[in-house]
């Protein structure tokens, strides 16, 4: 995310989630950081502003987003950080994605692998390619989605690519452009937000997505999303499936 982001402490339940927030700790030795506790996800509903929140709020706040299967609806297991920079995004973001397959790095260290800089990550081709060379694989291929509205054609290609990607555990990143108007819970409405977050479930009854935001604008750190939303806020970057 190219906008620096003023955390702030909220405590909002959603009805019928389980929150269970774990904070990472300052350096103090090995046992320092414990594990983060289980969230989930699919007991308050899959409908769009369906929301998982933190109590806490601060860079670096953990929580283990548990993955779970209902009849319509599928999503994955990840360990979820809040972004540590105001323009860690993409770092963060990939690294979402990568806790759902692998150990992953730190956001310092995906920063680097990423050549994140005071301007954020340039470029969704950057993060397909970190992706893959932390994973091992050629799995992540970049999806431009350059028209805006996207025609239907991207439309279903992106729809299909999150099916396919979440049924083999493999969470998406996308480059968002977020304006006044069209935007994501809890974002500042009067900015337009350049950023990265991570697609980590669908569910095809209520054509939604599950999305693990590192930026955590007033708290909304895991939340369902509509699929047409996020189809109008990737336009005209792109996402790595």
């Amino acid at each position: 995310m190219r906008k620096r982001l003023v955390s702030t402490a909220v405590a909002v339940a959603a009805a019928g989630v389980l929150v269970t927030p774990a904070v990472a700790q300052a350096d103090s030795g090995p046992a320092a950081a414990p594990a983060p506790a289980p969230v989930q996800v699919l007991g308050g509903g899959t409908e769009s502003g369906t929301a998982v929140v933190s109590g806490r709020n601060g860079p670096g706040t953990r929580l283990s987003v548990e993955g779970a299967r209902t009849k319509s609806a599928h999503t994955l297991k990840v360990d979820y950080q809040v972004q540590e920079t105001g323009y860690w995004c993409g770092p963060a973001a990939t690294r979402i994605a990568l806790s759902a397959r692998v150990a992953p790095p730190s956001q310092g260290d995906l920063a680097a692998q990423l050549g994140t800089h005071e301007g954020g990550t340039d470029h969704i081709g950057q993060v397909t390619g970190v992706l893959n060379n932390n994973l091992g694989t050629g799995w992540y291929e970049t999806k431009e989605m350059p028209d805006d509205p996207p025609t239907q054609a991207q439309k279903d290609l992106l729809w299909n690519d999150i099916v396919k990607d979440v049924d083999n555990n493999y969470p998406i990143v996308a480059n968002i452009v977020a304006p006044p108007g069209n935007q994501p819970p809890g974002y500042p409405g009067d900015q337009t937000i350049y950023h990265y977050f991570t697609v980590i479930g669908y569910d095809d009854a209520n054509r939604t997505v599950l999305i693990a935001d590192p930026a955590s604008f007033g708290g909304n750190q895991i939340y369902w999303l509509s699929f047409d939303q996020l189809a109008s806020l990737i336009p005209p970057k792109g996402y790595a499936a």
